[in-house]
């Protein structure tokens, strides 16, 4: 198995930046690509970004693209969520998600942080 725990979230202003962090730990030599995703109150879970594990290769939403950007740290076992130029449509729980190679689904998840931008 894997686990993956979330770190650095809060609550931050309007145009404000926050790193969020992922830890992983265990059989991590299964993980194929990593993503975070973020749920809103009353709001369907949405996948922000998402990184290769191996190759470094990335994929980012075309609603955070050019304010969010996803990296990894494989030494680490980390992979980062830098966000800037936030909006309080941003206020959500943010997951991160581990998914195996072979498999269409991201089966680790982490617990979430909750990210809030006040107006």
């Amino acid at each position: 198995q894997v686990q993956l725990v979330e770190s650095g979230g809060g609550l931050v202003q309007t145009g404000g930046s926050l790193r969020l962090s992922c830890t992983a730990s265990g059989r991590t030599f299964r993980l194929f690509r990593m993503g975070w995703f973020r749920q809103a109150p009353g709001k369907e879970r949405e996948i922000l970004a998402s990184i290769n594990w191996s190759l470094g290769s990335t994929y980012t939403a075309d609603s955070v693209k050019g304010r969010f950007t996803i990296s990894r740290d494989n030494a680490k076992d980390m992979v980062y969520l830098q966000m800037n130029s936030l909006k309080p449509e941003d206020t959500a729980v943010y997951y991160c998600a581990g998914g195996e190679k072979g498999t269409a689904v991201y089966g680790f998840w982490g617990q979430g942080t909750q990210v809030t931008v006040s107006s």
